[in-house]
């Protein structure tokens, strides 16, 4: 049975629980937020830049581990003197950033000049620091951000008194911020970074930790909802990715609430896990229990690998015109509008990470990853969908349509054994695209 949540089933789902709210949504909300020791320092280490003053402070962490909720929950604790500007959509020119910073302050500078806009940024700083109020710069997927724009991020940086910067500044990103912060190119900007730190996943202690405290925090006080068995299951097929524990948990409890039982047992975990489509996260330490896209290519070495014969394809079609084409092997592939995902369509309709396919030998699955605007197959909004040729699954303005090679390699072995004759008139065609789509 599909869990349809409106108000009505999410209010018979948390009675059924005796919850008073879902204990394992995938939106950031901050009083959900479990500080494990990892988070706790990254949440201190933002805490410093602003009692401090002296430079900034970069956290990274992997898609999952929970940057944002960290960021949402140190922002909502801030005192009222502190000013704020949080930046979250990244993909910016520099007149961009510098407008988007001012937007944050209360301006309207759609038509000021560059010069006209630092003029302004340095005004502001100036009139807030004789005012005694401490300015914040928060940018999340700091790893997007161009070259210009993070020269623009040093420059701000520069502007200090005597005694403090005026502006502190918290970049959060992907792993690969670091790796952009260490090119030669920006080394006046690594310079003026004062604390780095990456996020961790949680252990396996700390991972049934995470999930006792969103449940009390839901309200089940003290009630066992999971067996205790069941915990390390889930540990070992999330590799403490909060994320993904909030998945698998939550695919978990709504396998439970079918089975009309209202504590999860291990037989809930393993049908979650089947309707997932993962595998045990027990022959690596990555988070991911699939492997992305770009893991897929590396050999045990650490050298490309030949991926094969891809499994399945995704034809991404906007318009009616088809504008890409994706080959599916083993593993997960994210879609979503920043270039950090595997498919990135750049639209305001589409969430910074919309969705994912998941590939395994047998099946691929799409999975919505709580966007805002959802995923439709053939019309239908879903929060999971088995895959099946031909398939047409809408997302934003966009359209995908899926290819299952693996069903039309049957079809094609079944034809040739039926026929002694070479194939000519009678070949399958593999082509997907239907007449309405055109090549761009």
């Amino acid at each position: 049975m599909r869990f349809c949540r409106d108000g009505i089933l999410i209010a018979m789902y948390n009675e059924f629980f005796k919850l008073s709210e879902l204990p394992f949504k995938l939106t950031p909300d901050p009083q959900f937020l479990y500080l494990s020791k990892s988070h706790a320092r990254a949440k201190a280490y933002m805490e410093s830049t602003v009692w401090f003053g002296d430079g900034f402070v970069v956290i990274t962490g992997e898609i999952g581990c929970g940057k944002t909720t960290l960021i949402e929950t140190f922002l909502r604790e801030l005192p009222e003197d502190v000013a704020v500007a949080q930046i979250n959509h990244t993909q910016l020119s520099s007149i961009e950033f510098l407008q988007s910073v001012l937007v944050q302050f209360g301006f309207k500078p759609f038509r000021m000049k560059k010069a006209q806009l630092l003029a302004t940024i340095n005004q502001f700083l100036t009139e807030q620091f004789a005012a005694g109020r401490k300015v914040l710069l928060v940018i999340d997927e700091a790893q997007n951000l161009s070259q210009r724009v993070l020269e623009e991020v040093r420059l701000l940086s520069g502007i200090e008194t005597t005694k403090e910067k005026v502006l502190r500044i918290v970049l959060a990103g992907q792993p690969e911020l670091n790796q952009k912060l260490d090119a030669p190119e920006l080394r006046q900007l690594a310079q003026r970074v004062r604390l780095r730190f990456h996020l961790g996943v949680l252990s396996a202690a700390e991972t049934s930790a995470y999930i006792a405290h969103r449940l009390e925090v839901a309200g089940a006080e003290g009630r066992e909802i999971f067996v205790p068995e069941t915990l390390g299951n889930i540990y070992n097929h999330t590799g403490g990715v909060p994320r993904l524990i909030n998945m698998l948990a939550d695919t978990s409890m709504l396998a439970a609430y079918n089975a009309n039982r209202d504590q999860v047992l291990m037989e809930d975990v393993e049908a979650a896990i089947k309707e997932l489509q993962w595998v045990e996260n027990s022959t690596r330490n990555s988070p991911n229990m699939l492997r992305t896209a770009s893991d897929a290519r590396q050999g045990t070495d650490g050298r490309e690998a030949p991926l094969g014969p891809a499994l399945a394809r995704v034809i991404l079609a906007t318009g009616g015109r088809m504008t890409a084409t994706y080959h599916l092997h083993p593993g997960r592939m994210i879609i979503g509008r920043t270039a950090v995902n595997d498919v990135q369509i750049d639209s305001r309709f589409i969430s910074r990470h919309h969705c994912q396919i998941l590939t395994t030998p047998q099946h691929c699955v799409i999975e919505d990853l709580d966007s805002s605007n959802g995923i439709f197959v053939h019309g239908k909004r879903v929060r999971y969908h088995n895959l099946n040729d031909g398939d047409i699954v809408t997302i934003g303005q966009h359209e995908l349509h899926y290819v299952d090679e693996r069903e039309r390699t049957g079809i094609r072995a079944a034809e040739q054994h039926a026929s002694t004759a070479v194939l000519t008139d009678h070949t399958v065609d593999t082509e997907f695209p239907p007449s309405s789509l055109t090549r761009s």
